[in-house]
């Protein structure tokens, strides 16, 4: 074995490669926080000093190998760097979704067994506070931002900084301490036990191994030739698998640099001054700069608009086959090189994506019409494809080999197959979990005997070797003229106009397809200013007759599109109802990821259903509401339920005829 096959076989933990990364590039900068609009910065050698202080401190306070530690905030570099100091004395961190509400919180904590969480700020302790009572394991909560804090004189209380002072003072009476646990560890210790969005019932505990987690680091670095020169901002949940493997795996086994952005607010002002090489966001992110791209370039002079469209016809046209080096003529070569002058260069530049070289999305399937759009204006977007129980890691498609439809080819070291009878994905992963935490059951219908992962995803695979997702395997179904229902597809399609931000189809066993629909209340809202609509509320805009017209023009147009595909062109959509409120994670009607969770709002919104699929012109419904803190109310609404057109089924060289 060489030299560097021994080294790299011996970095089987994070701590260690901490370590590493420290001695390699010490002086290099890994960790970024911008906060009273500067940016702070820590070299890895300085993370290393602060990771060390701090599991010297956890040890300090009696956390001990096998404890489980909770995570608990917004994207910080403290709060990363817990992780490993966590990890590096042998306990387990549980990332905890910091929007969550008092109940979801205290239900990781007690189903953890959480003897201690290390949290933001008074916002998270307040909560934790709220619920220790009814969790009798959790012990210690430390605190890292001490603003609003003064009075808070608990004993199991303790600043962060304070916290590091303790480990100073331990290390330095046991001073073999600290590389005597690193040195304990090995790639079969749990780095992180995960917790599911809960799509279907209560969340379950994802157990990833330190050996694992380094693994799918070294392949999907590799895949992508990432080095420690990269800048990526971070920004999404610390408790989702996405941001876990691309802000702390992939950091650490390729040394670059993560930045945190201020604020939630913020994001899109941190992002143009990092400039990030590396991207990654879900869809209904890169869906949401596009809604707020589309609403300036409506605010924008006539002669402005009229260029961008004009030049973006280009960038669809030639954009994409540029971005793959396929041949392109001349004219529209030297054309797309003025709309890069005049229009993509500065668009990039205003959303911060100018120097990136390779963008990820996953989580959800992405519209293959917004997919084309980053894409057509240069930017390298690419799909992954994974779950919580593969670390996020099964799929990732290749330069040169692009498509909106699939996820591409198996990953480096991964297996994907498609079962027989059920048509689901399975996968063979080296990120595949090890169980789900004290649910054994749970782990052996997710995990076969022979190493199959049941992802839960149904799927084909193409003849070139790609996979294609077409829905969650459960919520794939018929119409009952045998017509394929699948129903993220379908809303897929239609949050690609701006004026809609969520969506939920319903058909399965019916005779007809009909929708849901949210508007996107700052695109919807402007659009009313620019037409000089009044309106006071959310439910008041999209009562309005004229947002029903606005919204059923979007749904025809996705009709037109269906029409020309012969499995699906008998689902386009039938009738419609704009709601009257968001559908919100706090109501339970999303995940903390945002995604829908369909019985919920079968169960809830059951009368409205049924007024879709009866003669009736209106609907009545009455919900019960939770607001952000805690407090609930009823709401009543008598919401107007429309018509949309439908086509007749037409080839795709047809032209398109109104239906009769």
């Amino acid at each position: 074995m060489s030299n560097v096959q021994d080294s790299l076989r011996r970095q089987d933990t994070f701590a260690k490669l901490l370590l590493h990364n420290a001695g390699t590039f010490g002086s290099r900068p890994a960790y970024r926080e911008k906060e009273f609009g500067i940016w702070q910065c820590w070299t890895w050698a300085e993370v290393a000093d602060n990771v060390r202080n701090l599991a010297c401190g956890l040890a300090d306070i009696g956390i001990r190998r096998g404890d489980k530690v909770a995570i608990v905030g917004s994207n910080r570099p403290h709060l990363y760097w817990s992780f490993t100091a966590i990890q590096a004395i042998g306990a387990v961190p549980v990332p905890i979704y910091q929007d969550g509400i008092a109940e979801e919180v205290r239900f990781v904590l007690d189903h953890a067994e959480v003897v201690c969480a290390i949290v933001e700020d008074q916002e998270q302790t307040d909560k934790l506070l709220d619920v220790r009572e009814s969790v009798p394991s959790l012990r210690q909560i430390v605190y890292e931002d001490d603003r609003g804090m003064r009075h808070y004189e608990q004993e199991f209380l303790h600043k962060f900084r304070d916290l590091q002072e303790r480990g100073r003072a331990h290390d330095k009476a046991h001073p073999d301490f600290y590389p005597g646990e690193v040195a304990k560890g090995s790639g079969d210790d749990i780095a992180v036990i995960a917790y599911t969005s809960g799509t279907t019932g209560r969340p379950k505990g994802v157990v990833l191994k330190c050996g694992s987690l380094i693994e799918v680091g070294r392949a999907s670095v590799g895949f992508e030739g990432l080095t420690e020169r990269e800048d990526i901002l971070s920004y999404l949940p610390m408790a989702w698998v996405g941001d876990h493997l691309f802000s702390f795996v992939q950091a650490y086994t390729a040394g670059y640099t993560v930045n945190c952005p201020e604020s939630a607010d913020t994001v899109m002002t941190d992002l143009k001054e990092i400039g990030p090489t590396y991207f990654f966001a879900p869809p209904s992110i890169f869906e949401n700069i596009l809604t707020h791209m589309m609403i300036r370039i409506e605010d924008a002079s006539a002669i402005k608009r009229r260029l961008f469209h004009y030049y973006m016809d280009v960038a669809k046209k030639v954009g994409t086959p540029l971005l793959e080096g396929l041949p392109v003529g001349l004219f529209d070569r030297l054309n797309y090189g003025l709309g890069k002058l005049l229009i993509y260069g500065p668009l990039k530049n205003t959303l911060g994506f100018s120097r990136i070289r390779v963008a990820y999305t996953a989580g959800a399937p992405m519209g293959p019409e917004t997919f084309r759009f980053y894409r057509s204006l240069g930017i390298n977007l690419k799909q992954l494809y994974g779950q919580t129980e593969s670390a996020a890691y099964v799929c990732i498609q290749k330069d040169g080999d692009v498509r909106p439809d699939t996820v591409g080819p198996a990953a480096p070291g991964c297996e994907v197959r498609i079962d027989e009878a059920s048509g689901e994905v399975l996968v063979k992963s080296p990120g595949l979990f090890a169980g789900y935490f004290k649910n054994d059951e749970a782990t052996a219908e997710t995990l076969g005997a022979d190493g199959w992962l049941h992802t839960g995803d149904a799927g084909i695979m193409t003849d070139e070797g790609h996979l294609k997702v077409i829905d969650r395997a459960k919520d794939v179904g018929k119409l009952n003229d045998g017509t394929l229902f699948a129903p993220q597809y379908l809303e897929n399609k239609l949050k690609f106009y701006p004026f809609i931000r969520e969506a939920v189809c319903h058909g399965s066993g019916r005779d007809m397809v009909t929708a849901f629909i949210n508007i996107d209340m700052e695109a919807v809202g402007n659009w009313a200013e620019r037409n000089d609509l009044n309106y006071a509320s959310y439910a008041e805009l999209a009562a309005k007759p004229e947002i029903y017209a606005l919204i059923r023009s979007n749904i025809e147009e996705v009709n037109r599109g269906l029409a020309i595909d012969s499995e699906l062109a008998g689902s386009q959509i039938h009738r419609f109802l704009l709601l009257h409120k968001e559908l919100d994670a706090d109501d339970g009607e999303l995940t903390r990821t945002r995604k829908v969770r369909r019985r919920v709002i079968a169960e809830r919104y059951g009368s409205l259903i049924e007024g879709l699929y009866s003669d009736a012109d209106h609907a009545a419904i009455e919900v019960r509401i939770t607001y952000e803190d805690g407090r609930e109310t009823m709401m009543n609404a008598d919401l107007r339920i429309e018509e949309a057109e439908t086509f007749p089924p037409q080839s795709a060289a047809e032209p398109l005829r109104m239906a009769s």
